[in-house]
This record gives C-alpha cells, structure tokens and sequence, in this order.
C-alpha cells in the first residue's frame, strides 16, 4: 500500500499549526493528547505501515513525550492481504489488539490508471446518466481559489453534517488545512454550481499520485439536476489530469448491505463511481504505562458508550 497523507509531514504541519503536537519518528508521525487533569498525554498513529516502525526509537520518543500509549488506528494494510499476515506478525510482539477504532475500517479504491472513457463505462449506469443529465442542464465544476469559496464549501459541508449528524471539528480546523496545502498544490476544492448557485462542493487532496475525498458537503435545493454526480466525476477527471493513480475515497460502512449504518447511503454514492469496496486490519496499542493505560482505556470506552447511547456531549 501507498503511504497515506496522514502520514507525512504536510499533514504534521497542519496539526502543529492548529495546536495538536505531531511527533516524527523515523518517518512516522504521531499526535499527542492530553489527558484531562494529569500531566500525561496519550498518543495517536492513524493508516501506518507496520514495516516502517522503529518500535524501540518510537518507546523511546513516547517516554520522552509523557505518552501512556500509542493507537495504531487502523494501519493502512488491507484485511486479509500478504502484508496483513506480516503486519500481524509485528504488531502481536510488541502490541494488543485496540478496543475501538476511530479511522474507518472501510474504504472506497478506485483504480484511475485506465483511460477516461473506461473510467466513465465503469461507473453504475445510474451515476452515468445522472451525470450526463447534469452537465448537460448547465451544472458547472469550479475550481476555488480565494476565501469566500472556501467560505461556500464549509457552509455545504456544515449543512450537510447537521443534516445527517455527523461530527465536524471547529472550521478554523479546516481553514488551516486550506491555508497550508492549497499554495503546496494539494488541498484543493471543486465546487458544483447551478444557475449561479452552489449546490456542492469537495475538499480533495492530491499526494504523491494519490487522490483523497475527505470532506464533501451539498443541499437538498435542485437534488434533481444530480450535482454531486457531476462533481464527482469531474474530481475523478481532476484527479486523472493531475496523474493520480489511486482515488482514496477517505472511508465507508463495513457492511455495504447494512442500511441501518449511518454510513450506507455516501458508501453506496461512493461505490456507483466505480471503485472497490475495502477493509482494512485491526487497530493496535502500544502500551507504555499498563496502569494508566488500562485506566484511560476503561473511562475512554465508558465515554465513547455514553456519546453512542446520546447521553453525553
């Protein structure tokens, strides 16, 4: 597998800057978080490769950094793949398995190393005609450049997570995403407009030959005119002309015929791209402080069931 974005110091850069100390060790990067009213912090290591870690330089650093432990989540090896049995391998000698997860277990692959009509014929016959529907009734693709598109994507991304209530972080956040990686030429925005209006927009990033979906967001005005179809294909087209291999679509449900899970319906939009549906292996800890460790670990699982249960915020 590819290294992923969260794993490079583009974005240690942005976590430093919003506030959140991001650590390298030997070419892996983990954040650092405090423990409320202890002077001790835990630490937290999304989509590594198990290969690249220097267990005892990272125990080190983690001493050195007042760290009880470490979250491998979810390495970016896929289950039951030739690397999985390797990565499993290194983890049980040094690690225990995670009780939960934070990264999604699930993800949408998409080839793009074929031509731009077979990417467009491998798309589901519902994507193709909605998308021909849009471009063809004058929905419009815009590349932002300045703050008040900015400002438009997270209006739509905003609306779009209260409506299907999910969690987004703060928007300066997202603000210093935009501010540090758009001028390096790898946050970018597309945004999808109707009659002078803007009906959707993604926030993508490009990284050596690999496309991102992290953050999308629209409104239900004119769902008919099939914006977000239109959007989509066009980022798969920027993506394509940018010389990206890969389109990593960032997450999806485990279960794509659960239509219980919050996340089916956007793993099902996703899917009618064309892409492979994914999972990934286990998550990991690396404990430093077993004490404080089975501590945290214990009052974390008793919060995280709380903000499930909707009892707490």
């Amino acid at each position: 597998m590819y290294r992923h974005i969260v794993q490079t110091d583009k974005w240690a850069e942005v976590k430093n800057k919003y506030g959140t100390p991001a650590v390298e060790v030997d070419g892996i990067f983990y954040t650092k978080h405090k423990i409320p009213h202890t002077k001790y912090y835990y630490a937290y290591c999304p989509r590594v490769d198990p290969e690249r870690i220097n267990f005892e330089n990272l125990k080190i650093s983690l001493k050195k950094n007042n760290c009880i432990g470490l979250t491998f989540d979810v390495p970016n090896v896929l289950k039951n793949s030739p690397e999985e049995k390797v990565a499993k391998i290194i983890f049980k000698k040094y690690c225990k398995k995670s009780t939960r997860s934070e990264f999604a277990k699930a993800n949408v692959l998409m080839d793009l190393n074929r031509a731009e009509q077979e990417l467009f014929e491998g798309m589901h016959e519902k994507h193709r005609y909605n998308t021909r529907y849009a471009l063809k009734n004058g929905v419009t693709i815009k590349l932002a450049q300045t703050k008040e598109d900015f400002d438009i994507f997270f209006d739509l991304f905003k609306q779009t997570a209260i409506r299907q209530k999910y969690f987004v972080r703060v928007k300066r956040y997202y603000e210093l995403i935009w501010e540090i990686l758009h001028p390096q030429d790898i946050c970018h925005i597309l945004i999808s407009e109707y009659d002078g209006k803007a009906l959707a927009a993604w926030m993508v990033f490009i990284y050596d030959e690999i496309l991102y979906y992290p953050y999308g967001g629209s409104i239900l005005e004119n769902k008919n005119i099939f914006a977000s179809n239109a959007l989509g294909w066009e980022v798969i087209r920027f993506g394509k002309n940018h010389n990206c291999k890969i389109f990593d679509m960032w997450g999806a449900a485990e279960n794509v015929d659960d239509k219980n899970d919050p996340y089916y319906g956007f793993t099902n939009f996703k899917l009618k791209f064309g892409g492979n549906h994914v999972i990934y292996m286990d998550s990991y800890d690396l404990i430093i402080n077993k004490t404080l460790y089975s501590l945290f670990t214990l009052v974390n699982k008793i919060r995280w069931y709380l903000l499930d249960m909707g009892i707490s915020r």
